[in-house]
């Protein structure tokens, strides 16, 4: 790489890269067997740094710093620099990445996931890296799997089971991978990697990564014989590379023994089931046409293919049910109901209870703060929590849940309001906060939960390739 040359600006780079990642994911898409062997120089390519770094400087973690002591988002000046030098050590293979730094953080139930948090030169390489990786996987993900891809997401893994479980595919296997991101095995992992990428250089750069160790919270470096940390921008990436695992066994008893009306009917008249796997991430069910003995010799087949990439089902939290006992999925609840006033049952989904709980603990936690602060400070916090919730689950039967939220939380604002003012009286406080009986102050307006539009997200059936490398866009 000349660094001598001018870097490309933002948009001169996301040109240059979407560009460059349509030609892989084509090339990889036209022969399934073809092993990429000259990659490397992508990685350190300027268009691909200066679009990895802005992805790191805008994503949620860009608060949060590593063992190196800096957050991406405290870097203001100097960005050039430390690119132009990641540049130079990858160019004359000096990088090393450092080990993660730990961080616990409280999971729903009392329990605690484990996150590892890159430097953040570590996190411009990991983002390269994954420009220039994910084209040439997404030609071979299957899709059934929607978690942490493009131009997918978990509303449609929710839309395919709504759809599935109306055509008679009535028992479910919910699916729990103990510590999936902890145990994947790094062998089994890297023979998955090499089935596609044959650049030696590449691929020593992923096992750099997948070994780089963790700094624990009490101080202690750990070697990090399996797993890959969760909290690394390539590690959903290298998930959904070990899982696929999965995604090709179903795909391929689907292909050989359920593709076509005739062949489906035909196992069902020999007391044979139908499946099919929904997978978000390392969440998956598996919907059943036959009955719950076909599920539980399906738990066992699942938990064989799991196996060779280091990995183990749940005893406990992996379950059957019926579609009219309902399950939870994504923090939806899906179950079948009778329709009101009708004989007819449909499947519903709906925000689930403890989703429910844990948005409405949400707001209690930020109106049990800053009492000395305006309004405008309370509603700027509250908003952006209630915005993303419910666009979350406007695609669902939420109208209901909504409104229940909108009164829980104008009530948990005025009893803020209330103790602010300890002294005032109700007729002040409507005035000075509540025009038209909704809490504002100046340009500063709770955001309204019940006004949220339901739209509900279309099946669009096994349809693989949504990616921008598609369409001709890039996100």
């Amino acid at each position: 790489m000349n660094i001598g040359e001018p870097w490309p600006d933002s948009d001169a780079a996301w040109s240059r890269v979407l560009k460059i990642q349509t030609k892989l994911h084509q090339w990889a898409t036209d022969d399934p067997k073809r092993r990429f062997d000259d990659l490397y120089n992508l990685v350190y390519d300027p268009a691909f740094l200066v679009l990895a770094w802005e992805r790191v400087r805008g994503n949620r973690g860009a608060r949060s710093a590593g063992v190196d002591g800096v957050a991406p988002r405290s870097i203001v000046f100097g960005a050039a620099d430390l690119l132009a030098g990641l540049g130079d050590d990858l160019k004359a293979r000096r990088f090393e990445p450092l080990p993660v730094r730990e961080r616990m953080i409280p999971k729903t139930g009392g329990k605690l996931r484990r996150l590892g948090i890159p430097t953040v030169r570590d996190r411009v390489v990991q983002a390269a890296l994954k420009l220039v990786l994910e084209p040439i996987f997404e030609a071979d993900f299957k899709p059934c799997s929607h978690g942490f891809r493009p131009g997918r997401r978990a509303q449609d893994a929710i839309a395919e089971i709504r759809h599935l479980t109306s055509v008679r595919y009535e028992w479910v296997l919910e699916g729990d991978i103990t510590a999936c991101f902890d145990e994947i095995d790094h062998k089994a992992l890297m023979d998955r990697v090499r089935g596609r990428i044959g650049d030696k250089r590449v691929l020593a750069l992923v096992k750099a990564f997948l070994k780089a160790g963790v700094l624990s919270e009490d101080g202690i470096n750990r070697d990090t014989d399996t797993g890959t940390p969760q909290g690394g921008i390539l590690s959903p990436l290298l998930a959904n590379i070990a899982l696929s695992v999965l995604d090709q066994h179903f795909a391929e008893a689907w292909q050989n023994e359920m593709a076509t009306p005739i062949e489906r009917k035909r196992r069902r008249s020999q007391g044979l089931p139908n499946y099919r796997l929904v997978r978000y991430a390392d969440d998956f069910v598996v919907l059943i046409h036959g009955t719950s003995a076909d599920a539980e010799q399906l738990r066992d087949e699942v938990a064989g293919v799991l196996v060779p990439v280091g990995l183990r089902l749940s005893e406990t939290k992996t379950t059957i049910a019926h579609i009219d006992e309902g399950f939870e999925f994504l923090g939806f609840r899906i179950q079948r109901h009778r329709k009101r006033g009708t004989a007819k049952h449909f499947v519903y989904t709906y925000p689930s209870k403890a989703s429910l709980r844990k948005v409405m603990a949400t707001v209690k936690t930020l109106c049990r703060q800053g009492r000395n602060e305006p309004l405008s400070e309370l509603l700027r916090r509250l908003n952006p929590v209630l915005r993303g919730w419910t666009n979350y689950f406007r695609h669902g039967v939420s109208k209901a849940t909504f409104g229940y939220l909108r009164a829980y939380t104008w009530a948990r604002v005025v009893n803020w309001l209330r103790r602010k003012h300890p002294r005032a009286n109700w007729k002040w406080l409507r005035r000075r906060y509540l025009p038209g009986w909704w809490p504002s102050e100046g340009e500063a307006t709770l955001f309204d939960p019940g006004a949220v539009g339901i739209t509900y997200a279309r099946y669009r059936g096994q349809i693989n390739d949504v990616t921008p490398w598609a369409t001709g866009t890039i996100g």
